[in-house]
């Protein structure tokens, strides 16, 4: 904070900020540390989609904490951009304009039906609810997967956690993005990946937007997403700019309603994965998948419940003062 806080002293520019850090600010360091926003003229709201949302997490209250900050709307500009056009965004769109007032841009970065790269390829896997982890380690060690930097992604933080220590067990480079970890961690694990010291990262959706690493090739939803439009910012990480990339979902039978709501939105049905000379139900049956990708979870879960990192290092935990 108190670094930052100098920075917004000396007025500069250009100021980059979450709404909740710029809040606490507003809020805190004093008005010698944010007079300068006084003297805004532009505002950019990225990300506008999830910024306007309403409900439970909701980053509105932080918004307008930074907005009262800010000059009146008359005397500024205000910029919103966003890859899909939720109620709250089309709600902005259609408000009045006084003659005298600045207008509200929305840039739509793409069209109900083109928001996925026509060079990326989608497929599904239909796998058994209790046989999942075996299905995933075995489809990452294929021929045509096992050299590719890939994000997983998963609907829950623990999922993430446990998914992580299990692949690493399975002699996976594999690294992790959740709200889990603390700030410090999160940078050096998206670090790791960058540079491929790690070729897997398994992801909430923490990472589904504002990550741009060229080398992603593919993109595996292990948890099917809720909102269909969960779906486009994940497999988005992949068939950049012309590039060519795959996402492949895990399906099981009570995600079938969300996979024809996520056809629907994308206006494209998904093809059934396969690889040439591949069957992955015979690999694992015919093999000791099974039994080792069990094992790998157990020791997994005892470390969890023991409280050790992914490292297996036992981790301190501050006691609280009363």
């Amino acid at each position: 904070m108190r670094p930052q806080a100098l920075g917004l002293a000396q007025r500069p520019h250009i100021v980059i900020a979450t709404p909740g850090r710029l809040a606490d600010h507003i809020k805190t360091s004093g008005e010698d540390t944010i007079v300068g926003l006084k003297r805004v003229r532009m505002v950019v709201l990225d990300e506008a989609d999830r910024l306007l949302v309403s409900g439970p997490g909701s980053m509105l209250p932080d918004v307008e904490t930074c907005l009262s900050a800010l000059p009146p709307s008359t005397d500024r500009q205000t910029l919103l951009f966003t890859a899909t056009v939720t109620p709250e965004v089309r709600a902005l769109k259609s408000m009045p304009r006084a003659k005298n007032r600045p207008p509200i841009f929305v840039t739509e970065i793409s069209t109900e039906n083109t928001t996925i790269p026509p060079t990326l390829k989608q497929s599904y896997l239909q796998v058994p609810l209790n046989h999942r982890e075996a299905f995933l380690h075995v489809l990452l060690s294929t021929e045509r997967n096992s050299s590719k930097p890939t994000i997983i992604f998963c609907n829950r933080t623990k999922t993430a956690d446990l998914l992580e220590r299990m692949l690493r067990r399975l002699s996976h480079r594999v690294t992790s993005l959740h709200s889990l970890l603390p700030q410090s961690e999160r940078t050096a694990n998206l670090s790791r990946f960058r540079a491929s010291a790690a070729r897997l990262l398994v992801a909430t959706d923490v990472a589904a937007r504002g990550l741009d690493i060229p080398s992603v090739g593919l993109v595996i939803n292990y948890d099917v997403p809720r909102n269909p439009d969960d779906y486009i910012h994940r497999v988005g990480r992949t068939a950049r700019a012309g590039r060519e990339g795959e996402a492949i979902t895990l399906v099981g039978q009570r995600d079938v309603q969300l996979i024809l709501a996520i056809e629907s939105r994308v206006g494209k049905q998904m093809t059934a994965w396969e690889e040439p000379g591949v069957n992955l139900e015979s690999r694992i049956v015919k093999s000791t998948v099974l039994k080792e990708v069990g094992s790998t979870k157990r020791e997994a879960m005892g470390e969890i419940d023991e409280g050790r990192d992914v490292l297996g290092r036992r981790v301190r935990k501050l006691k609280k003062v009363r």
